[in-house]
């Protein structure tokens, strides 16, 4: 019995010794590879120089703009050359708003410094003023709440000026973000409810800046639409302290935009085929559209050229994934999600199985971590490797969500992942003219895209069950 006992006792400890002889062995050979996906991306990497072609040589791409089109084309060239197993281009209608000519925006004799000018710009979306322009008093508010207080009675007539600020106190920006950016994409239609007749915003920005921030606003059903500009945050500040001395304050402002029938653009797709397991996908995309203000580098041109990255990364190396792996250049995030949602609706009709998404917009700074969005058990399965990514300072995998993009598939079962980079400089080009391609740093954009390629890399061999 004792013999028996002990032989038993044996066998248990040698499967014991097995199971952890094999989990050195795979873990010993994920550092390997892993290493060798930042080698590439560090040494040989092509992110930075597909950088400096989209926003320098093509420069703005507003969804249904002729630098949207040419984005689309180019980024078709540089995935077939890059020689991925299939490229192609997914049709989807997208709004087209243009800007027109540079805004207008005064403060009209006040009492302490008479006419003044300030630093405005158009939010997107927004019907325009023409060139009769508006003019009227202004009414400082902070909140939605404000408007329902004062009411028709106080606000009939009048413009409105939003001036709430990013709170400075949040360390995390996008949570800053989060708690502002209500009144600019709402902020026109809750004002029209009362009567106003146009909404100054404060720009989404922390810090104290000359330039103002552009962004998308949302009209309500069945609301009168009203224009709607932003003021940079110095003359918020302005508006502001001119306003404590005259509450009688006449502001005008003209804007030149108008919206167009809705144009035919693409996502555009690239994809290597798996081996094993084709028919899971692992996406990992940005979206290709920005802003008219400035090149689109920050938002979200890194995020585009890190995604085709990860791919490029594996045809360098060689390595032939077990599932799926498709880079996706999304068109119009910025004003209106057509290209996500398209995309979506297109995975659905072909009953394709994503059994992960990664979206890379929060800006080609270093990269700190990666969000999440999923099951608990695939959570923990994706913080199981942090340990892997612990030595190249990529370690926050504690924060929720996913990406704008990818967020329509989550109702397929698709775990949804955000890179998440350093984000303390990302407001002040965010929307902004200053977005451009000397502000991206090629170090910190190339971490971004191996930490990207390597995360994939795992869930391509683990799996997330």
């Amino acid at each position: 019995m004792l013999t028996f006992i002990y032989q038993h006792m044996k066998n248990i400890l040698t499967c014991i010794l097995l199971a952890i002889s094999v989990t050195v062995v795979a873990q010993s050979s994920d550092e390997t590879a892993i290493r060798a996906i930042y080698d590439e991306a560090l040494a040989r990497g092509k992110s930075y120089e597909m950088l400096e072609y989209l926003t320098i040589r093509i420069g703005s791409r507003l969804s249904g703009s002729p630098g949207a089109a040419a984005s689309v084309e180019w980024t078709r060239h540089i995935m077939q050359n890059f020689d991925f197993d299939s490229v192609w281009l997914q049709p989807v209608m997208v709004p087209h708003w243009e800007r027109g000519q540079k805004e207008i925006g005064r403060v009209l004799n006040s009492k302490k410094m008479g006419t003044v000018e300030l630093n405005v710009c158009t939010l997107g979306n927004s019907i325009g003023t023409g060139p009769e322009g508006v003019s009227a008093t202004v009414v400082e508010v902070k909140n939605f709440e404000d408007l329902k207080r004062l009411g028709e009675k106080n606000l009939k007539g009048k413009i409105v000026f939003f001036n709430r600020p990013m709170d400075p106190t949040k360390i995390q920006t996008f949570a800053a973000y989060g708690g502002a950016v209500d009144q600019r994409g709402s902020g026109a239609s809750e004002a029209a409810k009362y009567g106003a007749i146009g909404v100054i915003v404060r720009s989404m920005g922390i810090n104290p800046e000359d330039y103002p921030h552009t962004g998308s606003l949302r009209y309500a059903p069945n609301i009168t639409k009203i224009p709607a500009i932003a003021v940079s945050t110095k003359h918020a500040d302005l508006l502001s302290n001119l306003l404590k001395n005259d509450t009688g304050l006449q502001f005008y402002f003209e804007t030149h935009c108008m919206i167009f029938p809705d144009a035919p653009s693409f996502n555009v797709v690239g994809q290597i085929n798996g081996s094993e397991y084709k028919d899971e996908i692992i996406a990992v995309g940005g979206h290709l559209d920005s802003w008219d203000l400035a090149q689109g580098a920050h938002d979200d041109g890194t995020g585009c050229v890190q995604s085709i990255e990860v791919l490029r990364i594996f045809k360098a190396m060689g390595y032939k994934p077990k599932r799926t792996i498709r880079a996706v250049m999304f068109m119009n995030e910025e004003n209106g999600l057509r290209g996500g949602t398209e995309y979506a609706v297109q995975a659905s009709a072909n009953k394709e199985k994503h059994i992960a998404a990664v979206e890379s917009d929060r800006g080609g700074f270093v990269p700190r971590g990666f969000t999440l969005s999923g099951t608990d058990a695939e959570k923990n399965r994706i913080r199981s490797w942090k340990n892997l990514f612990e030595p190249y300072g990529v370690t926050d995998f504690n924060q929720e969500g996913g990406g704008a993009d990818i967020s329509p598939l989550a109702p397929q079962g698709t775990t949804l992942i955000g890179l998440l980079p350093d984000s303390q400089r990302y407001f002040s080009y965010h929307h902004t003219p200053e977005d451009t391609f000397d502000k991206v740093d090629k170090r910190e954009l190339e971490l971004g895209a191996a930490s990207m390629a390597a995360l994939i890399f795992l869930i391509d061999q683990h799996g997330l069950k």
